[in-house]
């Protein structure tokens, strides 16, 4: 049987998209699961010492939070305050493909490509909507009139001899739609107490929950709250 030559030379594929389509598809395919499904972070800082540690790599599950709200103790991930703090954000707004790009591998390390509304922060809740939250001097919570029970805090911040600490207290109500987050070395950790506009986390700024450390070998679990 004779082989139509101009049509077998018509299926094969553009040399462009035989090197690139591969590529395109990758990339497409982890954009869409970090987007949708789940991402992988890393803790940049000693805010959630000692139960994270710097470089501990996460993996933060992004679909829990569209069927319910956020619960007390959970770990989340979220936009930064400089994209929503009233007192911090600026008008013009970076755009998601800029925040998108600067959270690549390789890509956020360039100088300059970087914007602070960009980054993301990892914290605690500590308190929900209708929660009456008090944070004393030394970081220790009591809600809704009650000592919070919070076994992963170990640093607290030092009192001296006046009875003064370097970290602020706080005294408020958790408005619909908002929680409010710590992180659990209370002795370093910029969060809500903090936060000049608001200290409170508006639940759509939230990436997603925290649920397992897959990095570094020895240490890999799932978080608890």
């Amino acid at each position: 049987m004779a082989v139509d030559e101009s049509r077998t030379k018509g299926a094969q594929p553009h040399p462009f998209w035989d090197f690139w389509g591969p590529i395109v598809f990758m990339l497409a395919l982890y954009l869409g699961i970090r987007q949708f499904l789940v991402e992988a972070r890393y803790i940049p800082s000693g805010s959630m010492q000692p139960g994270l540690k710097i470089q501990d790599r996460l993996l933060v599950d992004k679909i829990t939070y569209r069927t319910r709200t956020p619960q007390r103790g959970e770990i989340v991930v979220f936009n930064s305050p400089y994209a929503f703090d009233p007192a911090l954000r600026s008008p013009q707004k970076p755009s998601p493909l800029l925040c998108g790009l600067v959270n690549l591998p390789l890509l956020g390390l360039i100088p300059g490509l970087g914007d602070p509304a960009c980054d993301a922060y990892i914290k605690r809740v500590v308190g929900v909507a209708g929660d009456r939250v008090v944070v004393g001097p030394t970081g220790a919570v009591s809600l809704n009139g009650m000592p919070l029970e919070e076994p992963y805090v170990e640093q607290l911040c030092p009192l001296n001899a006046q009875g003064m600490s370097p970290c602020r207290t706080l005294s408020r109500t958790v408005p619909e739609g908002s929680v409010l987050v710590l992180g659990d070395n209370r002795s370093n950790s910029w969060d809500s107490r903090f936060w000049p506009g608001s200290p409170f986390l508006p639940q759509q700024e939230i990436l997603g929950r925290a649920v397992v450390r897959f990095w570094p070998p020895n240490r890999i679990g799932l978080l608890t709250d």
